[in-house]
Parts: C-alpha cells; structure tokens; sequence
C-alpha cells in the first residue's frame, strides 16, 4: 500500500434536504473535497439496507444496498419523480441528524412511484442487472417481499412456517402473489447499483478510492441466513443454538453479546467458502479496499449459548484460521484489505495477521488509557508500516469528546507527549502525530477535522437508541478546510505532492 490518508464519514452522514445522506450532489462534493484536502481514501461505513436499531451492522442483506441512500433528486432529473412528490414530505426539522421515522415512512412510496414510471423504459437494463446479480438478488427481492406481507416481522416469526423453512411450493406460491413487491425490490436495487457505480467513477476520476467496511457476522432477520440455513449454526427450526458477542473486559465486565448467528464452518469448508467468495465479490463490487470487521473471530470467535443474557457464558472456539484467509486472498489478487484486529489479542491472531500480510489496525484514543495495559502498542513511535492508524474508528467518540472524558492523569499523558500546554487545542495535535508517523495509511473521522465535541459521535457500542445519527451540514467541508488538511497531507508525505513547502 502507498503512503497515504483518508477521511472518515458515512454516505448518511452527508449534507441532504430529504432526510439522510444520499448518492446525489453532496457525495460528489465531498469528493471534490477529498481531492482538494490530498485524501486518497473516503473510508465508509456498511451500505446496506437498515433495520431495527438503524445499525448498518444490522442489515436484511450483505450483498443489498440501502434504498435511504439513493438520491431523489437525481430520480427528479432522471424524470422518475417530479420535484414536488420529493418537497412533500416532512423529512425533519434538524439537518444534523438523520429522521429515520421520516426515512421508514416516507422514503418506499417514492420509490415505488419511480418503480412504477421507470420499470418499462428500464427493462432490458434491469434484465441484465437481475441476471448479473442473480447469486444474491434473487432471494433478497423474495425475502423482503414477504417480509413486508408480513409486516416486516423477522422470518422466524413469520406465521407461514412453510415460507419461513423454504418449502418450494411456498415459495413458488409467494413469488407469484407478491410478485409487485418482487418487482418493486429488484427496481430499487438496479437505482442504487446505477447510482453507485456512477459516483465510485467520478470518484476514481478524482484519485479518491473507497475504502468500505465488512461486518464478519450477518444478521438472523436477513435474506443471508433465511437462504442459506446451512451454513449458520441453526437448529432445525431455524433458530441459533449459539449466537457471537466477545467475552468480558475491563471495559464491560458482561462483555458485548451480539446476537449474531455463528457461522457453520464446516459447512463453508466444505464448499470451498463459496458464500464468502461470492460475499467479497459483492463487496469488491462496492468498494477498493475493505476493512474486516472483527478479523480475530476467523482465528476464535467467541461462542455464546443461545438464550443467554449476557456474553458471559460464552467460550472461545476455533474458527477457520488460515485456510478462510488463504482462499479470499487467493481469488481476490487485487483486492486490498485491512484487518481489524482489535480486541482480545493471543499468538494466535497475531500469527493469522501475519501469515495474511493484512495491515492491522492501531487507534490513537487507545494509546492514552491507563485500564488498557496495551495501550502503549498504539503510540505511534512503536509501530511498523505495515498498519493502517486510526485517530479513533466510528465506534470511538471524536476526540475532542474523548479528551473530555477521559480522567485527568491520561490528559495529562496525552499534553506531554504532544508537548502541547492545557489551553491548547487537542484534535489537530492528535492528527499531526498519526500524519506522521510511518504507518502506510492514516485515517481520521471527519467530526476530528471539524473539530467536533460532545454530540457529535456515530455510534456508542453496546447502546441502543442516539447512534448512526449525525450528519455534516451544509458549509462545514469548506475550502479553507481541504487546503489545511492539504498542507499537513503534503508536509508528512501521504500525497502525491511530496514536499512540505507547498
């Protein structure tokens, strides 16, 4: 990987007058803005379809985008939905947060409508579409399908068993009475695939390259575990009978139980981790580097019986190491990775992170707490250059909050080795010190370049409710933003101008 450094910043997260950030005009703002800033990287957060708890860690599909993200306006220009259809709705009153309620309601009738306007102008393409992602598309657009018959219940309380265990003759039945709603979803798919591709090439014409994240687990109330019971640890109702989270720490003394149903690696083993193939296919698809979310639980996960309520109870067990590793790097040549490696660290993650040649992950907020007695191998005096430096990831607070609320001997720890007085600004100071050290990338959350504080932050783990909700407004990526973020890019060598008199 080349010397280089990125932002942090959702596609939700974007400026937008309909509710949510969108594909539209800010996304392609901000890609102007990274370019002017010397950035190489725009580093997001999953794009799927969101759930329950807004989390888009929690999504009906892996491979399926987030129909919240397809911009309106552009299906204005495009003649499949009139100006005023998109004004109507009252998509909320505070630009600095999504209105998920407003997006829930609001956002599948226009849809619908753009459906109902495009679906023949657009056929052959949607045909080609359909057939191109016919892995994934075909099941999705059936799930959510029901899902919706069903009031959008999970599938394992759908009141059809036959429909909730994959009968065929249900199945056929079901395709055929709710064959709209197939339609309707299949349409939705091609505008955010179109939309998308169309966005990452004015990016790479910009020398801007995405950066996406891969969650390692999938939800239970998705079209990917609905599809494919066999490969998750179910029982032959299709329940969990273990379910993922991470053991106890000093920061959590029940741990963090996730929820997730745990994957059956022998099944993937034994075809070849086909599933996954076609996994980071859909997801090369999407983006030019992919950071795996939780890359420790390829070595062990953390298995937890189904029913209890905490993580507790759980134990380590063997996950499929090398071999998973091996096989995704072999098919995917070209394809960069990072690995997540944070967390509950033995000989044995480190020895898969090295045997994968990955980048590993170290956090700046990390280095400054006295409770971590790893702390200091995130300082960046002791790192290699093979790792990618984060000032803090999105389930860190900014760093201005951070500073707040860590106690007053780790503030003092972080002014002495800064070298920085009490009065002192703290996120630019932070941000110099990752700029400059050897690791290959730097990455930092656009709220820390905002200089951001209290309220700003996406997502507290572990809580449900006030998360994934922050959005830039309009005015803040301004131009004398970019060229100071240029500057300090240039005078640490992660641009392509390499010099720091400019």
């Amino acid at each position: 990987m080349e010397r280089a450094s990125g932002i942090i910043l959702p596609i939700y997260a974007l400026p937008s007058p309909h509710g949510v950030g969108t594909l539209g005009q800010a996304a392609y703002d901000f890609v102007d803005f990274l370019e002017s800033a010397g950035q190489a990287w725009w580093q997001i957060l999953p794009v799927g379809p969101t759930s329950y708890g807004d989390s888009p860690y929690q999504s009906p599909s892996t491979f399926a985008g987030n129909p919240y993200l397809i911009d309106l306006d552009l299906l204005v220009a495009d003649g499949l939905l009139k100006q005023a259809e998109v004004d109507a709705p009252d998509w909320g009153d505070d630009p600095a947060h999504v209105d998920y309620r407003a997006l829930y309601e609001e956002r599948m009738p226009l849809l619908a409508r753009a459906c109902e306007r495009g679906w023949e102008r657009d056929a052959a393409a949607v045909e080609a579409f359909s057939r191109e992602q016919a892995s994934w598309l075909d099941d999705y657009a059936l799930y959510m399908a029901i899902k919706r018959h069903f009031g959008m219940s999970s599938w394992i309380e759908w009141p059809d068993e036959a429909a909730r265990l994959r009968e065929p003759d249900a199945l056929e039945r079901y395709r055929s009475e709710l064959a709209s709603d197939i339609r309707l979803e299949t349409y939705v798919q091609y505008l955010f695939f179109t939309q998308w591709e169309a966005l990452r090439a004015y990016a790479r014409e910009h020398g801007v390259r995405i950066l996406g994240d891969l969650p390692i687990y999938v939800a239970l109330d998705s079209a990917d575990v609905w599809a494919n019971p066999q490969l998750f640890q179910l029982d032959e109702q299709g329940m969990p009978s273990a379910v993922a989270g991470v053991p106890p720490d000093s920061f959590t003394v029940d741990g963090q139980l996730w929820g997730n149903p745990l994957y059956d690696w022998d099944a993937h083993e034994a075809e070849g981790y086909g599933w996954w193939i076609r996994r980071i296919g859909g997801a090369s698809r999407l983006y030019d580097m992919i950071r795996i979310d939780h890359f420790r639980g390829f070595e062990s996960y953390w298995s937890v019986p189904a029913g209890s309520e905490t993580a507790a109870p759980g134990t380590w067990v063997k996950g499929p190491g090398a071999a998973l590793v091996k096989v995704l790097a072999g098919w995917f040549p070209d394809l960069d990775f990072i690995a997540e490696d944070l967390g509950y660290h033995t000989a044995g993650v480190e020895e898969l992170l090295r045997e994968s040649g990955f980048p590993g992950m170290k956090v700046l907020e990390f280095a400054f707490d006295s409770r971590d007695d790893g702390g200091a191998d995130f300082l960046p005096h002791s790192y290699v250059r093979n790792c990618t430096c984060y000032v803090g990831t999105h389930d860190n607070a900014p760093v201005r909050a951070w500073f707040d609320e860590i106690d007053e001997d780790d503030r003092a720890l972080v002014r002495d080795y800064l070298g920085i007085g009490a009065g002192d600004e703290i996120a630019w100071p932070i941000i110099r010190i990752g700029m400059m050290s050897v690791a290959d990338l730097f990455v930092a959350q656009m709220q820390d370049y905002l200089e951001l504080g209290e309220g700003s932050r996406t997502n507290t783990p572990g809580t449900l409710g006030g998360n994934w909700q922050w959005r830039m407004v309009e005015g803040q990526a301004m131009p004398e933003l970019a060229a100071r973020i240029a500057r300090m890019t240039r005078l640490y060598g992660r641009s392509a101008e390499r010099t720091w008199q400019k």
